[in-house]
């Protein structure tokens, strides 16, 4: 079967695995898709979330390499190409979360060049890879992680939702677009139903789950930003609507006490 249903992305997914893997040589373990493309949720405007497994840590001459390798996919003419997100782990790292926070060679979506960041080492992105990751290239991706206690994913989820949501309400405007907008109120919702269930579902599923579970008075809202997820690209470069974004806040608000509501 087909990584996705959509046949350029595929092609730009061969052309990412297959040239890793030559890069790397003996140290490529696997390319999996985790993300919306895994838990399910995905459409033509998600980003493509993926992890390179490794034997070892990359050297110096390797990740050279593959910023060269990264910035010629990027200029793929295909948009996809554009909306690639992933970090590159070494099997050790990957295997267990007692490696959680440590900063893996990471490439930013709509970025050509790899970075250091602990953007992807999380409980939560391993289990999507063990429970649901796509193989591009490689063996089961629950052979490479662990287990993880739903306690564990429902304490990193709501350390999630408190401290992404005091640095949204101490600097809002930030996070003053109509994407932000759009992605924090999906990014609520779905961080509340993963909370809930201890599970990691999509945006979608998060939102219908919302919609049901609190208080209608957000329905609108919750509604209105699933509208505004289209074009990422220029969204962000766009302001929101005032009121939907001050409402955005207040959802934040609400969130982080419904968060605490449903741990206890």
């Amino acid at each position: 079967m087909p990584p996705t249903p959509y046949s350029e992305l595929n092609a730009v997914l061969r052309e990412l695995a297959t040239s890793v893997q030559v890069v790397l040589g003996e140290t490529f373990i696997g390319a999996y898709l985790q993300g919306s493309f895994a838990a399910g949720g995905f459409d033509r405007h998600s980003d493509v979330d993926f992890i390179i497994a490794t034997e070892r840590e990359l050297s110096d001459d390797q990740v050279r390499t593959l910023q060269t390798t990264h910035g010629r996919i990027y200029d793929i003419e295909c948009e996809w190409a554009k909306h690639l997100e992933g970090s590159y782990f070494p099997k050790d790292v990957l295997r267990s979360c007692d490696h959680r926070g440590r900063q893996l060679w990471y490439l930013d979506h709509g970025s050509r060049l790899l970075i250091p960041s602990d953007h992807c080492n999380t409980a939560v992105v391993r289990w999507v890879v063990r429970e649901h990751g796509v193989p591009l290239i490689g063996p089961s991706p629950a052979s490479l992680v662990d287990p993880i206690p739903a306690d564990l994913l429902r304490r990193e989820i709501l350390a999630t939702i408190r401290d992404w949501g005091r640095e949204i309400l101490a600097e809002p405007e930030r996070f003053e677009n109509r994407f932000y907008q759009s992605f924090i109120v999906l990014s609520y919702c779905r961080m509340l139903h993963d909370l809930h269930t201890g599970r990691i579902e999509s945006k979608r599923a998060g939102a219908e789950w919302a919609k049901i579970t609190l208080d209608p008075s957000w329905a609108g809202l919750i509604d209105r930003s699933w509208g505004g997820r289209p074009d990422p690209s220029i969204s962000i470069r766009q302001p929101p609507d005032p009121d939907d974004f001050e409402s955005t806040l207040e959802f934040v608000r609400y969130a982080i006490e419904a968060g605490g509501a449903l741990r206890s």
